[in-house]
């Protein structure tokens, strides 16, 4: 069994699923809404919309003859806490070395001399 953000992530894989999220953030589009600009099936495209559907990020409704696909961007913040954690990691370890590198440098750095006076640099 898959855990949800692997599935968000590897729906987000593709470059033609990353497209049609988003344009989902602009608002909820048919199929073939989303199929228009692509050089491919509608049945391609319902092929894309079953993975996103299956990860959480896309749910379909039905509005009369339409069957609208709306954006769920409550999973957003699943991948935004994931994310955010390992940035903070990340920049402690860089101020981290920040400190250190600057330590070094503060060590190594000899006194700049002064020049005298009458004396060509």
């Amino acid at each position: 069994m898959t855990d949800q953000l692997s599935k968000v992530f590897a729906a987000l894989a593709d470059p033609t699923r990353r497209d049609m999220v988003a344009r989902l953030t602009e608002s909820d589009a048919t199929v073939n809404d989303l199929a228009a600009p692509y050089d491919v099936s509608v049945q391609a495209v319902s092929k894309h919309l079953k993975v996103l559907e299956d990860a959480g990020l896309v749910s379909r409704s039905r509005e009369a003859q339409r069957r609208p696909v709306h954006l769920e961007a409550e999973v957003f913040d699943l991948m935004t806490k994931w994310i955010e954690r390992y940035r903070q990691r990340a920049e402690e370890r860089f101020s981290r070395l920040d400190a250190v590198l600057a330590e070094l440098n503060e060590d190594e750095t000899p006194e700049t001399p002064t020049r005298k006076e009458g004396t060509a640099s």
